[in-house]
């Protein structure tokens, strides 16, 4: 049940989108009201984001803020917790009066329907802040907060009822928002910094692999950038140093061990094999990192080909050659007329593997090591 309640707010990416890279830090708080609890999925729940960390949580199953983020324990507000709960209670209730007018609005009467808001603040390194205020409904733009003048504007003809709800004289709601998210919402970003520094202010550089692929006689460039930390990233596809569009959505998905992924694919011309290259911006670089697409040529291809084949071949030949001088070794021969008949005859039935094995060995210059075994293994069986 945890594991749903906590992945149901991924649902606003249909409304908030992906961020780009910007070296600084976030707060962000996600809230969602549904029609019908199902599916593990509580009729309301409130999870807060630092940098993408999960620090708390309230639902409704639970009826309470807790913490999860480990070092959350090192809040000093003694009433942190318990006024957290209250605004949770209170946003609850919110909530599911507003899933219940919705549903009148959009003149719906059952099945699932949803309510969501994200909201928070954010801190640039050069001092800069930015805020937002955005809802949707049924993974549907809504409203969003204009937070240079604090008021809110429709984006459906449903939330127009809203809006001049919310933006009336006597409520005011955008304004005191407004002064929330420039204010106490950059104090507690600060705050939580603090508490949990060792993790969230660390800088993990990301790693970067460039591959191609032919499906279907379209040749597809992947850009896959790994293990890197903080969350926002850039990434994109250049050619000759101009920017070319990918091919699908870019999305930043997590890592098991706290770090962060994406892939980033274009298609190009099977014909277009020049000057295409992945850039990467993030906080833990001081500068753009370039990988550039160095396509194989049909050539190389083809001694791949060959080659792998060819070096079975001489492996093979390296462990039947030194079995039999281990065998003949070990041998003692009590007839030398039969012994020289038995090493003549081995000479001969193996003469016409060599041969061809050392030819290989000129031909393929990766097998150095094992083709000088060959020549000395020779060498040995005539000598012998």
């Amino acid at each position: 049940m945890g594991h749903n309640m906590r992945g149901l707010p991924l649902l606003l990416l249909l409304i908030v989108g992906v961020s780009g890279v910007y070296s600084g830090h976030s707060l962000k708080y996600y809230r969602t009201g549904i029609s019908v609890q199902g599916d593990g999925l509580p009729l309301y729940t409130s999870v807060g984001y630092v940098d993408g960390v999960e620090i708390t949580l309230y639902s409704s199953d639970v009826g309470r803020t807790v913490p999860v983020a480990p070092w959350m324990h090192k809040v000093e507000d003694p009433d942190y917790w318990e006024r957290n709960t209250k605004i949770g209670i209170s946003s609850e209730a919110v909530y599911r009066r507003s899933v219940k007018e919705l549903k009148t609005r959009f003149n719906q009467t059952g099945g699932f329907h949803s309510y969501q808001v994200m909201y928070g603040c954010e801190l640039r390194d050069d001092g800069s802040i930015r805020t937002y205020d955005q809802d949707g409904y049924d993974g549907k733009d809504f409203t969003a907060l204009d937070t240079e003048r604090g008021f809110y504007y429709p984006l459906t003809d449903q939330a127009q009822a809203s809006v001049q709800k919310w933006n009336s004289p006597e409520a005011r709601v955008g304004e005191r928002k407004k002064i929330f998210l420039e204010t106490e919402c950059i104090d507690w970003l600060r705050k939580y910094l603090e508490y949990g520094k060792e993790e969230l202010q660390r800088r993990v550089r990301p790693e970067v692999k460039v591959s191609d692929q032919n499906v279907n006689g379209v040749r597809k460039l992947h850009c896959q950038v790994y293990g890197f930390y903080p969350r926002d990233v850039d990434v994109n596809w250049q050619k000759n140093g101009l920017d070319v569009p990918s091919y699908e959505a870019k999305h930043v998905l997590p890592n098991s061990d706290g770090t962060y992924q994406i892939r980033v694919t274009m298609e190009v011309p099977p014909d277009d094999r020049d000057g295409y290259s992945c850039h990467v911006d993030h906080a833990s670089l001081d500068q753009t990192l370039t990988v550039k697409w160095e396509p194989q040529s049909s050539s190389n291809m083809l001694w791949i080909v060959i080659g792998v084949p060819a070096g079975v071949i001489v492996i093979a030949a390296v462990v039947i050659i030194w079995k039999k001088l281990a065998k003949k070794t070990n041998y003692t021969a009590t007839n030398t007329s039969q012994t020289a008949g038995i090493r003549k005859k081995s000479l001969g039935s193996h003469s016409s593997l060599l041969q061809n094995v050392l030819y290989m060995c000129f031909m393929f210059s990766i097998y150095h090591t094992m083709c000088i075994i060959l020549i000395w293994a020779q060498f040995r069986l005539k000598s012998d």
